[in-house]
């Protein structure tokens, strides 16, 4: 058991810490000075803590909601996840929640009724409180935790259902608005809180998969070592070549995959059809690249 923990503990980077640290802080700047003063909502179980802050009594704080619904997740997750994921998660939420408590509580910052920056304007609120709690999850994503719970839940019963893990997700925060509707009675800030949720939706993904993804380029040719060296010499990159044989031609084929950045397309592309003109190009997104060697 000693051994186990002593290996756990030797898997987390006190990089990831600072990271994470910034992180919720990130998150938490997000939420309580754009969206919590304008009671726009999070998605999530932040989102659900949100809620559940303003239908009960004051001490029941949204830092401590966040703190009793999360914690309890990651801990039921730690088998599928790891101990090193849900470490990370738990430190992330507690300084989420921690920074939140910090600027409702002890700065001088008036957020119990608009937001101090965008004031009462619930457009401004839902597109940058998104974007900047988006940074804030994105960056705990990449550093190997997770500031919201939904996703272990998504994770434990997506599957029994029947379900995706992204629809699960879109499903649980679809109810989620729903109820917040009929709680308020209200359809207006639920409707902007989808806004919210679109907003950081896509940065988490900018931070996860990168701001300026790569193509995949996968080309079927007849003149696999001519355009293999046109490539090389033009882009000089790597060049991956598979064998292939054409259903339809019953012909063999090589298969050239090639990655380029998307400002390299057109010129891959007349690159290619300059020496076989009917060589079929497939173009693909590429969420990230790794290398052993990076030289």
């Amino acid at each position: 058991m000693k051994e186990k923990i002593l290996n756990v503990l030797r898997t987390l980077k006190p990089a990831n810490f600072l990271f994470l640290t910034l992180a919720g802080i990130i998150n938490a700047f997000g939420v309580i000075v754009f969206l919590a003063p304008v009671k726009l909502y999070d998605s999530g179980i932040s989102g659900t803590s949100m809620l559940i802050s303003q239908v009960t009594p004051e001490w029941c704080s949204l830092s401590l909601i966040l703190i009793l619904l999360n914690i309890p997740i990651f801990i039921l997750g730690l088998k599928k996840q790891g101990a090193a994921f849900t470490i990370y998660s738990i430190y992330v939420v507690c300084i989420y929640s921690l920074a939140a408590w910090i600027i409702t509580d002890v700065l001088p910052v008036d957020v119990s009724i608009v937001s101090p920056l965008a004031g009462s304007d619930l457009f401004l609120c839902a597109i940058f409180g998104g974007i900047i709690s988006g940074c804030g999850s994105g960056m705990a994503v990449r550093f190997g935790g997770a500031i919201d719970g939904i996703d272990i839940i998504g994770v434990m019963f997506a599957k029994k259902l029947g379900l995706s893990l992204g629809t699960f997700v879109m499903i649980y925060n679809v109810i989620l608005y729903i109820v917040c509707g009929f709680v308020i009675n209200s359809w207006i800030l639920p409707l902007y809180s989808i806004v919210t949720y679109a907003a950081a939706l896509k940065t988490v993904d900018f931070f996860v998969e990168g701001f300026d993804r790569s193509k995949a380029a996968f080309i079927i040719t007849s003149k696999p070592t001519e355009v293999c060296r046109a490539l090389s010499e033009t882009f000089e990159n790597g060049i991956t070549t598979i064998k292939a044989h054409g259903y339809y031609s019953n012909s063999d084929k090589t298969m050239i995959y090639f990655v380029v950045n998307r400002f390299q397309i057109g010129k891959m592309k007349n690159t290619v059809h300059d020496i076989d003109p009917k060589a079929y190009i497939s173009i693909s997104e590429v969420a990230d690249i790794f290398s052993a060697n990076n030289s």
